[in-house]
């Protein structure tokens, strides 16, 4: 299928574009008004042209999906800038695959969901976007928008992100366990991103936009994703958008999907889990999110992508 094709067009029909489990948190939070009267300001159906113009200078895509058994993964492509192109306001193209290890691989089929994130670390943009696998080939995929909106800037690390083409995949590494071994534990404890994917139970099933696969950004100093006894993993929750849009998938669907990337080594840590949100009562601290490793991926020597030294994270 030719990246021009007309898109597969999602029908909404949440209240304001939330659905119900983001709704049910935003009233926990004293802001469903607010929201439900902004939400067709907020949420598009269509790229914007500052949008369009800004997912070609990025080396790298942020990517969730869903496996067969319903648990979410996120992933990342990467390719030099421009390898991202939205030929139409309501389409995005890739021009890479995922590695070969990912679990997106066997995701890329048309009519799947996927959520999707552009970040450029450097200048704090970012755009967030849903929809379905279009088309793919053996050189990429495209993606028909359901639903985009922009993102506020908070607690992402400075550091400009590189493509950097791999001279060899002689040292490729890849380890699959059901828990984090030492290498795993180490890439958590130094950790400043992480990169959560969600899905809404009807993920896959909905023509709704709101009802898909959510990839989000969480970010802050070292140790605010630690690991505690066993397969538990904490991350504490600074304050946002407000939108709730991981949490609100929580609420309804608690799996999850973790990735972090060691930049210095070209390494990621992808986490599958079952996520439990922690909200204490008023003034005991911040929210919480307690998430139960039960699968973990990690792949070293196999990323073209670098990044600069990080400056201080934004907050």
């Amino acid at each position: 299928m030719s990246a021009t094709a007309t898109p597969i067009r999602l029908a909404s029909s949440s209240q304001a574009g939330w659905h119900e489990g983001e709704r049910l948190l935003q009233t926990r939070a004293g802001t469903a008004g607010r929201l439900a009267e902004v939400g067709p300001l907020i949420l598009r159906d269509h790229l914007p042209q500052q949008h369009r113009d800004f997912y070609p200078l990025l080396p790298a895509l942020l990517v969730g999906s869903v496996d067969a058994q319903g648990q979410p993964w996120a992933s990342v492509v990467a390719g030099p800038p421009g390898f991202v192109q939205a030929p139409t306001d309501r389409m995005l193209t890739v021009g890479a695959l995922p590695l070969p290890h990912d679990p997106l691989q066997a995701a890329l089929v048309p009519g799947a969901p996927l959520g999707l994130l552009g970040i450029q670390p450097h200048t704090a943009r970012r755009n967030r976007a849903n929809g379905q696998v279009a088309w793919r080939d053996g050189q990429g995929f495209g993606v028909a928008l359901g639903q985009t909106f922009g993102n506020c800037p908070k607690y992402i690390t400075r550091r400009e992100w590189l493509h950097q083409p791999l001279a060899s995949t002689d040292a490729v590494r890849v380890n699959r366990a059901d828990t984090l071994d030492e290498a795993m534990r180490a890439l958590v404890e130094r950790a400043d991103t992480c990169f959560i994917a969600t899905a809404h139970p009807a993920a896959g099933q909905s023509t709704d936009p709101a009802h898909g696969v959510d990839l989000s950004h969480r970010g802050g100093p070292p140790g605010f994703l630690r690991i505690e006894a066993g397969r538990t993993l904490v991350m504490d929750d600074y304050p946002g958008n407000g939108f709730f849009n991981t949490f609100g998938n929580l609420a309804l669907h608690p799996r999850c999907g973790l990735l972090l990337i060691d930049f210095s080594r070209g390494e990621q840590l992808q986490i599958a889990g079952v996520a439990q949100l922690v909200w204490p009562a008023a003034g005991a601290g911040a929210r919480r999110l307690v998430v139960q490793v039960t699968q973990a991926l990690h792949v070293s020597g196999a990323l073209p992508l670098r990044a600069s030294e990080p400056a201080v994270a934004t907050a």
